[in-house]
């Protein structure tokens, strides 16, 4: 009933904004389309924040408790964003590098493998496979010794994966590493049999340290909270080397078709192992050894290095869907070649703020734990935030800044809200989201044709509730923000 309730609401802002003029807002008031929804969720003004300023103008056109400083959820990516295509380039691009560590005859090595990590944010078990494949190609194929992963690029992440929220197995909560592999994370996917009536399990990628048992009995019944019907155990060891085995049980509704559950298991070098294993194997090759971290060792032979995608592209990905795993791994990547010492979070909060400060940006209140907004104790103000939208505007690495926000109604975690809107296709919003949490930054092009840097960011246990009052805001801006 909620959310029908929800809907009308908006349809009677959307309505409101084309039939009858836009209310003008001082500079420190509410628009009247936000303050009511912001009424209809039972959220206070006082627990939001608004900052809105032309590209170009001199001063805001709205600004409501815009220099308390708030959490920002996933809009401080777009701090990460700036700092990261500023100071490392649009172009560059994270290596994965392998060494021989012993001697080849023939295509046997007797000798480690070693795997240097570069902290790629996208290393995934495509780009994986095709490194090995390279690796074959140049003649490699029973290695007689062990997998020895170099992860020195960041220091050790000291973090439970459940820290933030107890959920550990969810792959948002993965932690960062030099050698961060498809983000650590198993696909299982449930296909419907209806001739045996079952469900089939498969798994991407296979590995050789997943074990997988169980039975799921299709049933009849909508498909609602399918993930409520059926019992799934996760049981990783804790040593390096263990095999991770999980089990299925229960029912499995007809009507999901096939759907999949993202859980991320095992360590690191778990995880690495034993997606290398399998891969290596399929392509006629073997390991005699274990895994074990380790450096590169003088006078180990280069053999290939794999490069990530530009920048560029990674911050698109990152933003459009707001991949925290990724926004970490560039937020470590930025105190690395920074400062060329091995990466830590404190380190690159350093790194930003002596930006910021180069940028003419004074943000006293901007507290960065990890850099994706994953986090209970970041902050920066509506003000702040804005200001730091105006200042990326003139940057030359702009139209990748913006082409990296989800565009309003058409991709990413805009894509379904303000469908058939005047605004759909006029916007580039960063959205971000925590229990207790609800933002959005980005930009705005009105109906005159005007550009305009947008902040909205609501602290309250109801902040779910007031997605309409931004949708509010967004229309009040486009329709020509009572001017």
């Amino acid at each position: 009933m909620r959310f029908h309730r929800l809907l009308l609401d908006a349809a009677a802002l959307t309505a409101a904004f084309a039939l009858s003029p836009v209310g003008a807002a001082g500079a420190d008031a509410l628009p009247a389309p936000v303050a009511a929804a912001l009424r209809a969720a039972a959220v206070p003004a006082a627990d939001t924040a608004l900052f809105i300023q032309e590209v170009g103008a001199a001063r805001p056109l709205l600004a409501y408790n815009a220099g308390t400083p708030m959490n920002p959820a996933s809009t401080m990516k777009l701090v990460t964003t700036l700092a990261a295509l500023e100071l490392l380039g649009p172009t560059f691009r994270w290596k994965t590098e392998a060494y021989a560590a012993g001697t080849q005859q023939g295509d046997a090595l007797t000798g480690d493998l070693v795997l240097r990590g570069g902290g790629d944010p996208k290393l995934t078990v495509e780009n994986f496979w095709l490194m090995l494949r390279a690796l074959r190609a140049r003649g490699l194929r029973d290695i007689r010794g062990d997998l020895v992963l170099d992860r020195t690029y960041f220091e050790p992440v000291a973090q439970d994966a459940g820290q933030f929220d107890s959920e550990p197995l969810r792959p948002y909560n993965v932690v960062p590493d030099a050698l961060l592999l498809n983000y650590k994370a198993y696909r299982f996917t449930f296909v419907p049999d209806a001739q045996r009536g079952v469900a089939r399990i498969t798994v991407e990628p296979r590995s050789a340290l997943l074990a997988i048992a169980g039975t799921l009995r299709l049933a009849a019944g909508r498909c609602n909270d399918w993930r409520a019907t059926l019992k799934a155990e996760f049981n990783a060891d804790g040593g390096m080397g263990g095999v991770a085995r999980t089990r299925f049980s229960g029912l499995y509704p007809r009507s999901c078709g096939e759907k999949s559950w993202n859980v991320a298991l095992q360590s690191h070098p778990d995880y690495l192992h034993g997606v290398f294993r399998q891969l290596w194997e399929e392509l006629g090759g073997s390991l005699q050894g274990g895994v074990r971290d380790g450096a590169v060792p003088p006078g180990a032979r280069f053999l290939y290095t794999a490069e990530s995608p530009a920048l560029a592209e990674i911050v698109r990905d990152m933003n459009k869907f707001s991949n925290n795993v990724m926004a970490r791994q560039i937020f470590l990547t930025l105190s690395a070649e920074v400062t060329n010492q091995p990466a830590r979070a404190e380190l690159s909060a350093r790194v930003v703020r002596e930006w910021l400060a180069g940028q003419g940006l004074d943000l006293p209140e901007l507290k960065m734990e990890n850099g994706s907004g994953l986090s209970r104790i970041e902050r920066i103000s509506a003000s702040s935030m804005g200001r730091l939208l105006i200042a990326a505007y003139a940057s030359p690495v702009m139209s990748e800044f913006i082409a990296s926000m989800p565009l309003v109604a058409y991709d990413g975690t805009m894509k379904r809200r303000l469908k058939h809107q005047p605004v759909a296709g006029r916007a580039h919003i960063k959205t971000g989201s925590l229990a207790g949490v609800l933002t959005l930054a980005g930009y705005v092009l009105d109906s005159r044709g005007r550009r305009f840097a947008v902040v909205f960011f609501v602290n309250h246990p109801n902040a779910g509730a007031t997605r309409v009052a931004q949708d509010a805001l967004l229309g009040w801006v486009y329709a020509g923000s009572g001017r």
